[in-house]
């Protein structure tokens, strides 16, 4: 993975990248956690950050150190414990349950991450005020880069209900159809 990690990448790259290479390392992103999610992993720390890029701008998810395997989807951390608070859903906030829903609006974060070429979400806000914003229903704004449909997407992700978010693959499903140019629309 020559370009290293996903962030450097898009911040050394910032105006020189199209919308179908931002999107298309979203869906490698995605497929990458499809993957985690078919087998029964929840990563709990997705972020640009923690993605690394080759030269031909395949993307793969990287850095496992706070995954864990689960048998029935859910994991509950010890209160107390270290987390990505920017990435991060209101169940983490409030009860340290994670999930591969939970990964989904991780991913939702990643992809805002990305087409806003490397920007920190939250960036003017501590971790204290990002708990409180999410708690009250503010989401990231949507980046100049991505389209309404690729902002729906975003959204999706960030549903205040965990059963309510998308899988990674109907996630991957989607974003591989806007890139074919067959999207359906987005309710």
């Amino acid at each position: 993975m020559e370009l290293g990690c996903l962030l450097n990448v898009l911040r050394k790259k910032r105006g020189t990248l199209n919308r179908d290479v931002l999107l298309s390392a979203s869906l490698d992103v995605c497929q990458g956690m499809e993957y985690l999610e078919n087998n029964s992993f929840i990563h709990r720390d997705l972020a640009a950050r923690n993605c690394l890029v080759n030269d031909s701008m395949v993307v793969k998810v990287s850095d496992f150190g706070m995954t864990r395997y689960v048998l029935d989807d859910q994991y509950t951390s010890s209160s107390g414990a270290k987390f990505p608070v920017k990435w991060s859903p209101p169940e983490v906030f409030n009860f340290c349950k994670y999930s591969s829903k939970s990964d989904v609006w991780s991913f939702g974060v990643l992809m805002w991450e990305v087409f806003t070429e490397g920007r920190m979400p939250f960036e003017q806000n501590s971790n204290h005020e990002v708990v409180t914003m999410v708690m009250h229903g503010h989401r990231l704004y949507r980046p100049k880069l991505a389209s309404e449909i690729i902002y729906g997407l975003m959204q999706k992700c960030w549903h205040e209900r965990p059963d309510k978010r998308p899988s990674f693959k109907e996630l991957a499903s989607q974003i591989d159809g806007i890139l074919e140019g067959d999207a359906p629309p987005t309710p």
